[in-house]
């Protein structure tokens, strides 16, 4: 039986292979572990010029939170498509609410849906509204669609031996604003006092979950090789995969993780990983050691948070993690999301 949340990536690249190739020769990047979305060739001009954009898409579902849903769709895929290097511009969303759901709801959803969109300067094109049989709670299927020229495509698959790897901001922002928004009565009964729950609320915006101003910031100033978004699985997942993406190695400091005050307190007293923890609002960022010190200078004249946790081996040096103890160890895998596995308790 597989938990509730990300398939294994095991199962999912098995699947994936199913697909061969692509017989329209457009598809420059396709699905796979580690990458953020997919980009596709949009063919020539109707001049016969070879058009200098690409198109990136992204589609993925809310399903842990139900606060804010609509706000959450728009941010974590637009999130994505900037992981890319690329522009988030249209987004469609599929809204299931479930059986006697009120008007408001849907309102409601509908306006958070629509001012995250035009917060961020995106048109929403499209999407699906319906009542569903057997949902106990609404779910939003975001699609987002963005451009980036050519030459300024980031791949997920991009990390090289020898990069150094930053993360922006900390670990684990939206696992912590979900934990203390759906949960916040039994992080309560375990003793996290209500001031704290209130600051791990107002995480989804201070620091807040997009990373797309940073994501722009980066390939602004440096020649990125890969990013990543880490989500479901938190930090830990992000960084096998963007080994697994790369065929790389990987080697990382957890003193150098700068995990969040609120994420640190809950985690200790809801005996949770942070390493594991839904870390959407975290850039993982993979470029050449000459240019890191660089990219975190700047980033910290634009008030991001930004630290250097480790580097990017060869694939034979496998993913090391080395521990507050020192101790140098295999990188934690978590097979489900240490908000999931609260959830179900």
């Amino acid at each position: 039986m597989v938990d509730v949340g990300k398939l294994p990536s095991q199962l999912l690249a098995q699947l994936l292979a199913r697909i061969g190739p692509y017989r329209s020769g457009r598809v420059v990047v396709g699905p796979g572990v580690g990458q953020d979305a997919a980009v596709i060739d949009m063919g020539d001009r109707p001049d016969g010029r070879p058009s200098g954009r690409l198109l990136v898409a992204k589609s993925d579902p809310i399903t842990f939170a139900s606060d804010l849903i609509g706000w959450y769709a728009v941010h974590i895929n637009a999130n994505d498509v900037a992981c890319m290097g690329a522009r988030p511009a249209w987004f469609l969303a599929t809204i299931l609410l479930p059986e006697g759901a009120a008007p408001s709801l849907a309102e409601a959803i509908f306006q958070q849906v629509l001012d995250a969109c035009q917060g961020m300067g995106i048109e929403l094109v499209g999407g699906h509204f319906e009542i569903t049989y057997g949902l106990e709670r609404p779910i939003v299927v975001g699609a987002m669609l963005g451009e980036v020229e050519r030459e300024r495509l980031v791949r997920g698959s991009g990390a090289e031996p020898g990069d150094c790897l930053v993360l922006t901001k900390g670990i684990a922002i939206e696992g912590t604003a979900v934990l203390a928004r759906e949960a916040g009565d039994a992080l309560a009964q375990l003793g996290v006092p209500a001031a704290l729950l209130e600051e791990a609320r107002g995480y989804i915006f201070q620091p807040g979950l997009s990373v797309v101003r940073e994501a722009r910031l980066a390939v602004d100033s440096a020649p990125v090789h890969a990013m990543h978004d880490p989500t479901e699985g938190g930090l830990a997942t992000a960084l096998h995969e963007l080994a697994t993406a790369g065929g790389v190695g990987l080697d990382v400091d957890e003193g150098a993780i700068p995990v969040l005050p609120c994420t640190d307190a809950i985690c200790q007293t809801a005996a949770l990983a942070p390493l594991g923890l839904l870390a959407s609002g975290a850039l993982l960022i993979a470029l050449p050691s000459a240019h890191c010190d660089a990219l975190l200078a700047r980033l910290a004249q634009e008030n991001i948070a930004a630290a250097c946790i480790g580097s990017v081996k060869h694939h034979s040096e496998g993913i090391i993690m080395k521990g507050r103890s020192g101790n140098r160890e295999p990188l934690p895998q978590f097979a489900r999301d240490e908000l999931a596995r609260f959830l179900a308790q």
